[in-house]
């Protein structure tokens, strides 16, 4: 039986190698089917059972020694096919349903910079790394540059701001006339700046979801048309960031904590649109958290800061208000809507502007009314040797004449007019006293009033709204209805706008 069971399994054995030298004669191999592709060196068929590649971790497949151009692996800790790319010295993951990026670099902790940014580098001049215009550069890890980065409209990113770094320990990180977009990266300069970028209204900057941490300066923007700013963490800076002659400055959820020193922000040059929305800013010591005081500031369109939270131990104030165009305990000028925790609210909504004429009874503003006539002319109340103060101005001037409140907003708006007239009849007589705008009075709003003898005091409500555009002002007049000629004597009246 053994010689039979021996004979047997080498009939079996030679005709399987006879078969396969009659495949390996064609170039092809076929399993589980006779007649194997065309196409294929080997056709593998079955309707019940798959083909398993290679399985190995993540680390086991990065330990492969010379892999070959096109081998194949799975990878069990990331779950996924990758293949080997020579060009690249790199792993590539298999993606089915997904085309690769083809302008595409990744830069891993491990490399070496000025060989896998070769090309980079020589586009620089050796002096800097002049990146591929609209090519992705994936930070993988904390990777320390050697020269600046001249960003030139490209896209550099990481996966995680806490692990993927762009580190240069003197220098600027990032130089340059042109702007990109950086994200999902921490910064770090302790010898130098992060920015010193100075663009032109054709580039735009975008720089999001990033820390920037222990720098001895954030650096300088400027030029830009578009700067984007939106959920950066600033933490141990010893400088902050300064926007210049910016078109369009958009900040959002920005957080400054309390270990930066220094200015965070400052605003210098023109500007046509600013807008901070959200985010804090915890100013401690001698720092300033929000600096507009250089001189020359200016904001063609509007500025807006909504949301932000101000805090901290700083006493003497977190910002550095405008040198000019401020009033007393505010920070900005009339370009500004400012609503945020911390410091004064500020906007043309809460513009408001008030005065008061007060004299002793018996004395006060003669009013004379010229023409001898019923009705008389329409006279101001008020001349430039009366006396009038004011308690609030904000955004509203008396110009340092009597009687007048100038609306110095930047947008139009309505105003509730009240206040109260006081005066002192020369004889029995009817008497009409008006809110004017302009030098022009606002007839819907007069009000009567009648003195019944000599020296009777007649006391009258002003109440109306109007709409004011910046510069627009208010006064009041008086007029005689009926009655003698002769003047009345106002001792008190009080006016306020808001």
């Amino acid at each position: 039986m053994k010689k039979k069971f021996t004979l047997h399994y080498y009939k079996n054995f030679f005709l399987l190698f006879f078969i396969f030298l009659f495949y390996a004669g064609k170039g092809q191999i076929g399993i589980g089917t006779p007649t194997p592709n065309a196409s294929a060196m080997l056709d593998v068929s079955s309707t019940t059972r798959g083909m398993l590649a290679p399985r190995m971790t993540t680390a086991e497949r990065n330990a492969i020694v010379a892999p070959a151009d096109g081998l194949l692996v799975y990878d069990t800790t990331l779950k996924l096919f990758y293949y080997y790319i020579n060009s690249t010295s790199s792993w590539a993951p298999l993606a089915s349903s997904v085309t690769e990026r083809i302008n595409f670099k990744r830069i891993k902790s491990t490399d070496v910079l000025n060989t896998v940014l070769a090309e980079e580098l020589a586009a620089g001049g050796g002096g800097k790394y002049l990146m591929d215009a609209n090519t992705l550069y994936e930070i993988n890890g904390q990777v320390t540059f050697d020269l600046p980065i001249d960003i030139n409209n490209s896209y550099i990113t990481g996966h995680d701001s806490n692990n993927d770094i762009i580190r240069r320990t003197s220098g600027n990180i990032f130089e340059g006339a042109t702007g990109g977009s950086i994200r999902s990266l921490t910064l770090t300069a302790p010898g130098g700046n992060v920015f010193n970028l100075n663009g032109s209204p054709a580039q735009n900057l975008i720089f999001r979801d990033c820390v920037v941490a222990n720098s001895n300066t954030v650096g300088t923007v400027s030029g830009f048309g578009l700067v984007f700013l939106s959920i950066i963490q600033f933490t141990g800076n010893s400088n902050g960031i300064t926007y210049n002659n910016i078109t369009q400055l958009l900040l959002s959820n920005i957080g400054w904590f309390g270990n930066n020193s220094g200015t965070y922000e400052r605003l210098t040059g023109t500007f046509t649109l600013i807008e901070k929305q959200g985010g804090f800013s915890q100013v401690n010591g001698s720092a300033t958290g929000f600096d507009v005081s250089t001189s020359g500031l200016t904001i063609t369109g509007d500025a807006v800061m909504e949301s932000v939270v101000f805090t901290g131990t700083n006493t003497t104030g977190y910002i550095r208000p405008y040198a000019t165009g401020t009033y007393p305990g505010y920070n900005f000028n009339n370009s500004w809507t400012v609503r945020a925790a911390g410091i004064p609210t500020e906007a043309d909504t809460n513009a408001v502007g008030d005065f008061s004429v007060d004299y002793p009874v018996g004395t006060g503003i003669g009013v004379s009314f010229t023409n001898n006539a019923n009705p008389s002319n329409i006279v101001k109340i008020g001349t430039a040797s009366s006396v009038s103060t004011s308690s609030n101005l904000f955004r509203f001037s008396t110009d340092g004449v009597p009687n007048r409140l100038r609306y110095l907003g930047k947008k139009k708006r309505i105003f509730q007019i009240t206040g109260s007239v006081s005066f002192q009849v020369p004889a029995a007589g009817t008497y009409i006293i008006y809110i004017a705008k302009n030098g022009t009075v606002l007839s819907q709003y007069k009000v009567y009033g009648r003195g019944s003898s000599t020296n009777d005091i007649v006391v009258l409500p002003i109440n109306g709204t109007t709409e004011l555009l910046n510069n627009d002002y208010v006064e009041i007049f008086a007029q005689r209805y009926s009655g003698s000629n002769g003047d009345i004597v106002v001792p008190n009246m009080t006016i306020t706008i808001k």
